[in-house]
Order: structure tokens, then C-alpha cells, then sequence
């Protein structure tokens, strides 16, 4: 289990069950041929680094299910599962662990 806290920051996030907080990779400013692009062209990323992480999922016989991801994990997940959550002006995102589609090594 991992908690998200800031250095500066009093708040610590800690998700529940199968869910984890997600800090969202910048998107690019420029294209590959070096045209600059404006903040309403990005796309934002579906991929990230994982911050903190639940207990794992509750299963039928009373255990809890272990994740397969852990902290620090870069990922690819689907652009419209994240609930975005804001902590002293940074964006995180809460997701549960089925909308993580990959992990990056």
C-alpha cells in the first residue's frame, strides 16, 4: 500500500480496494517537425506514473486480491476512465486498476 503526498503538501491521498492515483505525463509542446503547438491542440497523454496504490480488491471469499502494478509503474491507461482530482494546484488522476491497459519498462 503507497499513499501520494506532496513535500510541501499537509493532504495524503490514499485510494481504496483496487483503485490507484496516477500523476499524468506532460504533453508535448512541439510536433516531431518542430511546429508548436497550443494548449487547445494537445491531446492529453493516457499514460502516466503511479503515485499510490489500494489494498487490492476485495474477493469473494474475504481476502483481498493482490495488484499487479506498483508504485513508480509508468503506464498506459484509457482516456476515459480517470476521475481527475486536484491537491494544491496539481492534477492527479484516480483510476481503478481494469482501466490500466499497460505497463511501460
Amino acid at each position: 500500500m503507497a499513499t501520494a503526498t506532496k513535500k510541501k503538501s499537509k493532504v495524503t491521498l490514499q485510494p481504496l480496494g483496487d483503485k490507484v492515483v496516477v500523476e499524468r505525463d506532460e504533453s508535448l509542446d512541439t510536433t516531431a517537425g518542430g511546429i508548436f503547438l497550443p494548449d487547445s491542440a494537445k491531446d492529453k497523454p493516457s499514460r502516466g506514473t503511479i503515485i499510490a496504490i489500494g489494498t487490492g480488491k476485495l474477493l469473494d471469499d474475504g481476502t483481498r486480491g493482490e495488484l499487479q502494478v506498483k508504485k513508480g509503474d509508468r503506464i498506459l491507461f484509457t482516456s476515459y476512465a480517470p476521475e481527475p482530482i486536484n491537491l494544491d494546484d496539481e492534477e492527479y488522476l484516480l483510476m481503478s486498476e481494469s482501466d490500466i491497459l499497460a505497463v511501460i519498462e
